[in-house]
């Protein structure tokens, strides 16, 4: 079982629920280290003082908050915590509100809350299945790693999720950050078109349809970029509509959003002509072998040309690979 990443109490009105906060979402991601461009050096990270140039110890380090004129003043981590509200792990629930009325813009990440305490379980059911029923979220501050959070608790399932949310005072001004907006479409026949190509584009949300293709592109180019195979790149940025095309593109839009829905399959879009790079693998060598590697893929370049079938090509690719190793 995971373990909590915070605990404490739900509290509302008089009832105390003991509850434990897990991660309920995890992120993609593929590690990369930074190394010296053609070295095998890695590149490291120090706290260093920059007055004496020495090496800081985390222990020793402290915070301090810029005032002004090249003035900070010092605070201890325990300073921080004496001054947190909710010392006593509290989450309390101040209002519940409908869970429409909250705009997605608030929401920040989601955790999930598991009772701690088995004799209290039936309380925390209690509250999952009244928020369920009535589709209100508790809204609730709490502190976690020196920081407060506003959060709406909601229940999803036979579980209830926190949602850290932002504070008003923290979602900026559009009008501010952006300048001027384009105004209300005023072309009655481009709104249809567009409205129409909306309705046919339209579907169920169903998570599962949705996947990471970037990253998985990641882990193929270093998979290939290992083995000395030729890239292919196959898309390229897309150009503006103008605004005499408008009318066409949405109308092309729309037809193939019907025939794909009728057909219930998906319509290839057009691609760019793919452009060719060869890649040397990435191998931790030094500097002379490099040079060496550069040798090797320009003469898997030279045989490439000659080939006239895209299988020779690979048997080339394969024969330079082992000459570089």
């Amino acid at each position: 079982m995971a373990r909590a990443i915070w605990s404490g109490f739900i509290s509302f009105g008089l009832v105390s629920v003991p509850v434990g906060l897990y991660s309920a979402t995890q992120e993609h991601e593929l590690d990369f280290h930074q190394f010296q461009r053609g070295t095998s050096d890695r590149i490291r990270y120090k706290r260093v003082n920059e007055r004496t140039g020495r090496e800081v110890d985390y222990e020793k380090i402290v915070k301090g908050h810029d005032v002004g004129g090249g003035e900070y003043v010092i605070v201890e981590q325990e300073e921080l915590a004496d001054i947190a509200p909710g010392r006593s792990r509290s989450l309390e629930i101040s209002r519940f509100v409908d869970l429409d009325e909250i705009d997605p813009i608030h929401f920040q990440k989601s955790y999930y809350l598991a009772p701690s305490d088995g004799d209290n379980a039936s309380s925390y059911g209690l509250l999952r299945d009244a928020l369920a029923k009535t589709n209100r979220a508790g809204i609730a501050s709490f502190v976690m790693r020196s920081k407060e959070y506003l959060a709406a608790i909601r229940a999803d399932g036979n579980v209830l999720v926190l949602e850290t949310m932002f504070f008003a005072d923290e979602i900026r001004d559009p009008s501010k950050e952006l300048g001027t907006l384009p105004a209300k479409a005023r072309t009655t026949k481009q709104l249809s078109m567009a409205v129409d190509l909306v309705e046919a584009m339209s579907g169920t949300w169903r998570p599962g349809d949705y996947k990471d293709s970037y990253t998985e592109r990641v882990k193929k180019l270093v998979a290939d970029k290992r083995k000395g195979k030729e890239i292919v790149l196959t898309e390229e940025a897309p150009e503006a509509t103008t605004s005499t095309d408008l009318v066409t593109a949405l109308r092309a839009s729309v037809e193939a959003a019907r025939a794909r829905r009728a057909g219930g399959q998906k319509t290839p879009a057009k691609k760019a002509p793919a452009k060719k790079t060869t890649a040397a693998a990435a191998k931790k060598v030094p500097a002379k072998k490099t040079a060496a590697a550069k040798k090797t893929t320009a003469a898997k370049k030279t045989t490439a040309k000659k080939a006239t079938t895209k299988a020779p090509a690979k048997k080339t690719a394969k024969k330079a690979s082992k000459k570089a190793a």
